[in-house]
């Protein structure tokens, strides 16, 4: 056997799938197939020649390593390959995306063969994922006079490579598809439970949406081939939930254009659109592919004679359409006059999807070329001594002469680089900014691997000041998925730089810590900016986005993001929190008030500044984690000097505890993150920069102030799954009343866990069985409960503290570390689950409730299907609630009344919340 035929045999299994053979990212492998290439006689020399040019992944993998290399020696006459001509080769470089084949041009380039140099510096103009080894040796050689790396620098200082590309069709023809009505999660786009296969993009394109729809999206093509498909979420949102670069992936793989001959399967320029237009997280990854995400208005609120929203029975706004978008309408975008038609007809204005740097993006195929290339052109600039004149549309800077800062545009000015100007910048202005903190967790981070691999980057920036790979994504199964591809992504991303959750020496215990968790303890300074590769990258420290997986690619490589300054809305709190209440049931009803005194969801697509200044981090983090489920783009947690400075102590406790274990890496990063706290501190017991506040006079776009005094019982987001109007399903808008169930309806299954909770959280599902224990002498579960710890600082403190045995006592199943299961559960006992800490149910990639289930969860999502299946006669519901309401519905088998949980939760430490006695804010825009 050879890696050439095990191979073949993959191919075999991969047909019996309708797949074809994979790409190829292995360089043994591809040295296989060079050796059979060079060989006339040998059997497989065909195929093998056709595996080399068409089914190599370029960038830095060993396959583009060695295929960069045979195309040298090609080129050079050192080997001959008539189907390859030494033209042909240098077009296969062209395409390799830099790494190995800017090594390999740049070799040829500033050689002494005169008309290989020309070539080579011909191609090489055409690329722009240069790094400081690749810019370094073009400085070295512009300075010993080469005449090739002067012209080279000539042309990347015009940034050819950008200005040499077509511009963007003026009309592009669209066919409508309706991929559902209501918002549409990712989860329709890229299941959570086809996680295991998103880096094997034709086979996890299968997954996206249906069958049924992908055999409709083909026909539609091939009844239009003139025209490209436009997906749409009718009467919603479109990509809610997360950013998912899988999910733009498949909607390419159906939809897009294909991004090189030579690469299968990653293809570029979807269209999506939405009647309420697109989620901020997913707008930035269809921004990474040069895709157009449009907002449709196609639907608007009927008013009535005196300019009022006319409402239907219960209460909600009735919807007029203004123009259909069924699908199989033909449609047109001009991308001139920046309007959508059918035929001659204006149907709304889509400027916003058309501004200058989007349309840089489309033309140059995704955002990752301009981002670079503004790199290089400045470089090029500079190292001949020249002005620079930018090539791409200047940023957008919005000052307003008198105006002061919100918090985030404190944070973006602080940390922005590259302005033209001294004056404070406000929301609306594009910024690139300095990235302190990377997360990447486990289900897309062998996808941003390969996004580093394809824009050929080897090493983090050294800008960063930490970045962590997790594993709690696949914590809940130790299944042959997992066994196969963690352990390679944390050898990856240990090498590039990252701590990862587990060692590839194996000399550290394995962590599946919850990932948000992580990163919050690891965040440091209030002023910094976060990017993680999950939609609940939501500190409570700093600015944090959730992003998609090529986002936290770019911020490892570069150590930067580029993104407008987002609108905020403020929150303040008012009145005083009853006994009975948990903080969570604040965080339900910022949403319900929000809705009752705008009609509107004024937090959708701008920052939340929460003004919960008197919470420690780790309970603050259960209303920003929230804000993702709230729509918004991110949020800020305004906190008092004495709390931040509490928060930070534990953090660097925290991050001492995973030096403790082993987790440091040479350049001593977590050490590194132990220093910036204490220089935070410092600064904040000094006063010389207090806690971050925003200014008196800064301009929101809506304040909301919640009132804690309605807040009378527990209140639980209820997916609605047979709300008449389907649209108003698995939103989080629907905020209910614990009394609304009547305390009659039935509950399948209590999940206590996802990044919601806290070491509160299991100390109270601890206490609220001592308590039942003493007064009726033992617990029954009437449903099963599962019970995950976000991380095991937290299962290590319960067990010193002694709160871990009453759990013990209870559980019929209690992880086991040294022999985690390898199957998912699939049936439930009513008994109490103890599981390892991560994700679990909430994310529905292994372990999943029973389909159609009511479940009762702490958990973040309502997706259908995500935490449960529907069957054809019960639609499956996932019901949120606090954690002492869940754990009462898992003993009860139905929600409780009022009187049974103000009953069971009494003399119980719940979390409490009181608004601060003064709203910290600053009189002027200091300290950025």
């Amino acid at each position: 056997m050879t890696l050439y035929t095990d191979y073949l045999a993959e191919i075999e299994t991969r047909k019996a799938q309708d797949l074809h053979p994979k790409p190829i990212d292995d360089g043994a492998l591809v040295a296989e197939l060079i050796t059979q290439i060079k060989d006339p006689a040998n059997p497989y020399r065909e195929d093998s020649l056709k595996f080399f040019i068409y089914n190599t992944l370029p960038g830095t993998t060993s396959a583009a390593d060695k295929k960069a290399k045979f195309l040298k020696d090609i080129i050079l006459g050192a080997a001959e390959v008539a189907e390859i001509t030494p033209d042909f080769a240098f077009e296969l470089l062209s395409h390799m995306k830099g790494g190995p084949s800017v090594e390999v041009l740049l070799d040829l380039a500033l050689g002494t063969d005169a008309a290989i140099a020309q070539q080579a510096a011909a191609v090489l103009k055409t690329q722009f994922f240069l790094y400081e080894a690749d810019t370094d040796r073009l400085a070295a050689a512009l300075a010993a006079g080469n005449a090739v790396a002067r012209d080279i620098l000539e042309s990347y200082a015009k940034a050819e490579f950008f200005t040499a590309l077509p511009e963007i069709e003026e009309e592009i023809k669209v066919i409508t598809y309706i991929a559902g009505e209501g918002d549409i999660s990712t989860d329709l786009l890229s299941p959570g439970n086809q996680a295991h296969s998103r880096s094997d993009r034709e086979l996890h394109g299968k997954c996206m949406i249906t069958p049924e729809a992908q055999a409709e999206i083909e026909a539609l093509k091939a009844a239009h081939p003139d025209a490209r498909v436009m997906l749409i979420a009718e009467k919603g949102t479109m990509g809610v939930g997360s950013s998912r670069m899988s999910g733009v992936n498949n909607v390419a793989l159906w939809t897009g254009k294909p991004a090189s001959p030579y690469v299968p399967f990653v293809n570029y320029a979807p269209i999506v659109a939405g009647t309420n237009g697109i989620s901020p997280i997913f707008l930035t990854t269809v921004g990474v592919t040069g895709g157009i995400g449009i907002d449709l208005k196609n639907w608007v609120k009927k008013l009535d004679a005196d300019g009022k929203s006319v409402l239907d029975a219960n209460g909600d706004p009735v919807l007029e359409q203004t123009y259909s978008v069924e699908t199989g309408k033909v449609l047109t975008i001009n991308t001139k006059t920046k309007k959508l038609y059918e035929g001659d007809k204006e149907l709304v204005d889509i400027s916003a999807s058309l501004t200058p740097q989007k349309a840089e993006f489309i033309k140059a195929g995704g955002s990752y070329a301009v981002v670079f290339g503004k790199k290089l052109q400045t470089f090029a600039a500079e190292a001949l001594g020249q002005e620079l004149k930018s090539a791409f549309a200047p940023s957008k800077e919005v000052s307003h002469e008198g105006q002061g800062l919100t918090a985030v545009e404190k944070i973006f000015n602080k940390n922005a680089r590259g302005l033209t100007s001294d004056a404070p910048l406000h929301a609306g202005s594009d910024v690139r900014v300095k990235v302190n903190i990377v997360g990447s967790q486990d289900t897309t981070g062998l996808m941003t691997s390969q996004e580093l691999e394809a824009m050929a980057a080897t090493v983090i920036s050294p800008s960063v000041d930490g970045a962590y790979q997790s594993g709690c994504h696949t914590a809940s199964v130790w299944d042959l998925k997992a066994q196969a591809n963690i352990p390679k992504l944390m050898s990856f991303m240990n090498k590039f730089g990252l701590i990862t959750a587990r060692d590839p020496k194996g000399e550290y215990h394995a962590m599946t810590d919850v990932i948000h968790k992580v990163l919050n303890d690891i965040t440091v300074d209030d002023w910094a900016i976060i990017i993680g590769g999950d939609s609940h990258t939501r500190m409570s420290k700093g600015v944090a986005f959730g992003a998609d997986s090529g986002t936290v690619a770019l911020a490892l490589a570069t150590g930067e993001a580029t993104m407008p300054i987002p609108e905020s809305v403020k929150v303040t709190f008012k009145g005083t929190m009853k006994d009975h209440m948990d903080f969570r049931d604040v965080v339900h009803a910022t949403q319900a008030q929000m809705l009752k005194q705008f009609g509107d969801n004024v937090f959708q697509g701008r920052i939340i500044e929460v003004h919960i200044g008197t919470l420690l981090a780790d309970q603050a983090f259960t209303f920003t984690d929230w804000t993702a489920e709230m729509k918004a783009k991110a949020s800020i947690c305004i906190s008092e000097d004495e709390t931040l400075i509490g928060s930070l102590e534990i953090a660097k406790s925290r991050i001492q505890i995973m030096i403790d274990k082993g987790m440091d890496n040479a350049a001593g990063t977590l050490q590194g993150l132990i220093n910036i706290a204490d220089k935070r501190i410092g600064e904040i017991k000094s006063g010389e920069k207090p806690a971050l506040t925003p200014d008196d006079n800064a301009k929101y776009f809506a304040e909301v102030v919640v009132d804690l005094d309605e807040v009378v019982e527990p209140m639980i987001a209820d997916p609605d799954v047979n709300n008449a109007d389907v649209s108003k399903r698995y939103t989080h808008d629907t905020i209910r009343p614990v009394s609304y169930y009547g305390g009659d309806k039935k509950v399948d299954l209590g999940f206590v866990g996802s990044c919601m909770v806290h070491k509160g959280d299991i100390k109270i599902v601890a206490q609220m069985l001592k308590n039942l224990e003493k007064a009726e002498g033992k617990v029954t579960f009437n449903a099963p409960l599962v019970v995950a710890a976000p991380t095991y600082n937290i299962v290590d403190e319960l067990k010193a503290e002694g709160d871990w045995e009453i759990l013990q006592k209870y559980s019929g199943f209690e992880f086991d570390d040294f022999m985690p299961k390898n199957n998912a559960r699939t049936e439930y006992e009513n008994i109490l689950y103890l599981e390892r800490p991560g994700c679990n149910l909430c994310m529905g990639n292994q372990e999943k409730a029973a389909k159609g289930d009511t479940v009762l969860a702490t958990s973040t999502r309502l997706f259908q299907g995500r935490v449960v299946e529907d069957t054809a006669e019960k639609k499956g519901e996932s019901l949120l609630a606090s954690t002492p309401v869940v754990v009462l519905a898992a003993i009860l088998g139905r929600t409780p009344t009022i009187d049974e949980y103000k009953a069971a939760v009494e003399g119980i430490d719940l979390t409490k919340f009181a608004p601060p006695l003064a709203i910290p804010s600053a009189t002027k825009s200091a300290h950025f």
